[in-house]
């Protein structure tokens, strides 16, 4: 399926969320991200280098599949892996600061306007309209 093509972070950035366009698949990387920071940052405190693996591992680990099961979508970093990472920030940021409905709202507007499967044809991102954000 051919990759989407962005200019800048700013016209990536919608496309991001509508990748994640079910809570669930958010809240899933915050908490994967969260704990991988909190296993890093304890091994840091402790001297244990090898936990720096931790937030890799968990935070991908975790949400990776809940593209697949849950969004039923290719994760965003495989076509994009640097504009991903400071998407996870921004995203993780905003939901902490208690915006997750502005997540959504951004979600549904950027796949209302390039249909649901982004425009791949395949069906590559989220499915159906239940559950969404």
């Amino acid at each position: 399926m051919p990759q989407q093509k962005f200019d800048t972070y700013e016209e990536f950035w919608p496309y991001y969320v509508a990748m994640h366009s079910r809570a669930a698949t958010r809240w899933v990387h915050l908490a994967g991200t969260l704990t991988g920071l909190a296993i890093s940052a304890y091994g840091l405190a402790r001297g244990r280098k090898r936990c720096l693996a931790a937030l890799p591992l968990i935070g991908y680990g975790t949400a990776w599949p809940a593209h697949f099961l849950i969004e039923r979508n290719n994760p965003a970093t495989f076509g994009h892996p640097v504009w991903s990472l400071r998407g996870d920030a921004r995203m993780i940021r905003t939901m902490l600061a208690g915006r997750d409905a502005e997540l959504a709202e951004t979600a549904a507007k950027w796949l209302e306007e390039h249909g649901e499967d982004g425009g791949t044809g395949g069906g590559e991102h989220g499915q159906g309209g239940d559950g969404r954000g």
